[in-house]
């Protein structure tokens, strides 16, 4: 969830008893994503039993190599779910609170056109409610894309240009997803610890939990090897543009990573291995989601830094999906964090303006399918 790829998979938490062997099933559901255009696919599952891991389609559309279990790829908006983790981990340290403003620890920065930083708190910004109008790099065909793609952004060029617009709602009267909201976030963390946001992101996260394929990219537009390159159909039935390179790093989205790390991330946080049980259970305190997001999956409700979805076999899985340039995340874990499921696409589909009649949705579908599919035992 970052530009117009709107990706929160619906996904299940409980077990269940089905024929066909799980590596098949798998394999199955990753091979149907290929099928419908997606240049290439990996994803990987952990449960009780082990590791399942399945690959289809080729790192590169102009060769045969295929992809590998162990690309990296952009996370995208995965990063918020790290960026509420650290928030919330100083709040644990009485280094900040829930009901803080922004203007506390940014004084001033957001103030213009009707914003006001006095008026927004910690918890509006982690939740989406905060009433800033997200302004990102407009990459909606493939020549703005080649126009903006090494462009540098700080983060105060991306606040200054979200309050350039009037407030969406009041602070705390609405719901919108806000990437602007989450590069605040950021700011705050370097205000709290006098250290940038991502060192916070890997002295507390990364190091202790042994992540060592999860990566800030800062200034530089291309990924480690292995990769598969990233694809971008901008129009529907029109062709795929590489979007490999780009230069984007906030705190919003811009971590590298694999489905191994992310698998762990999300396993160590709702095992209880990152936060106190209070606080974990304050990041799993929701509200009602509106918009295309709501429309797309019915039910879906936000905490702080993750979602919370309808399960097919009962209850909730919790989840956090990214979608940044060709690259595509689809992230579900239990509630114990006994089980997960992450889902790397390389390419993108097109949306269109109905995003429920269109072949970005399919691929949406498929891949919640397959989370689905995995978090169910099947």
């Amino acid at each position: 969830m970052r530009y117009t790829v709107v990706a929160v998979a619906l996904v299940v938490a409980v077990a269940g008893c089905h024929s066909a062997p799980a590596e098949d099933v798998l394999q199955r559901d990753v091979d149907a994503i290929v099928a419908l255009g997606v240049s290439g696919v990996q994803a990987r599952v952990v449960d009780g039993v082990g590791e399942r891991v399945a690959v289809a389609g080729k790192s590169d559309i102009a060769a045969a190599e295929p992809v590998s279990p162990y690309g990296f790829f952009r996370i995208g908006s995965v990063t918020k779910s790290l960026v509420a983790t650290v928030v919330l981990m100083l709040v644990g340290e009485g280094r900040l609170t829930l009901d803080d403003t922004v203007q506390r620890w940014l004084p001033d920065m957001v103030r213009a056109n009707g914003n006001d930083g006095n008026l927004i708190t910690v918890e509006q910004l982690l939740q989406h409610a905060s009433g800033i109008h997200d302004s990102l790099p407009d990459f909606d065909t493939p020549e703005n894309y080649y126009r903006f793609r090494y462009q540098v952004r700080t983060p105060e060029q991306t606040v200054a240009a979200a309050i350039e617009d009037p407030p969406d709602f009041a602070p705390g009267t609405g719901w919108a997803y806000a990437n602007a909201g989450y590069v605040l976030l950021g700011l705050i963390i370097e205000q709290v610890t006098k250290r940038p946001w991502y060192e916070e992101v890997r002295s507390r996260i990364i190091e202790p939990l042994g992540l060592r394929d999860t990566r800030w990219p800062g200034t530089s537009p291309t990924l480690p090897v292995p990769h598969a390159k990233a694809y971008q159909q901008y129009e529907r039935d029109g062709p795929l543009t590489d979007v490999t390179e780009v230069v984007d790093a906030d705190a919003s989205g811009g971590f590298l990573s694999t489905t191994a790390d992310i698998g762990t991330f999300y396993r160590s946080l709702l095992g209880g291995k990152l936060l106190r049980p209070e606080l974990l259970d304050r990041m799993r305190t929701t509200v009602p989601v509106d918009g295309v997001i709501g429309q797309v999956w019915p039910g879906i409700r936000d905490g702080l830094g993750l979602f919370a979805v309808p399960s097919t076999c009962g209850g909730v899985y919790w989840t956090h999906n990214g979608g940044q340039e060709g690259y595509i995340t689809e992230t579900g874990v239990t509630g114990d964090g006994r089980r997960s499921a992450v889902v790397s696409m390389s390419t993108a589909l097109a949306a269109g303006e109905d995003i429920t009649r269109s072949k970005g949705f399919e691929q949406q579908r498929a891949a919640t399918a397959l989370v689905a599919h995995a978090l169910c035992g099947e």
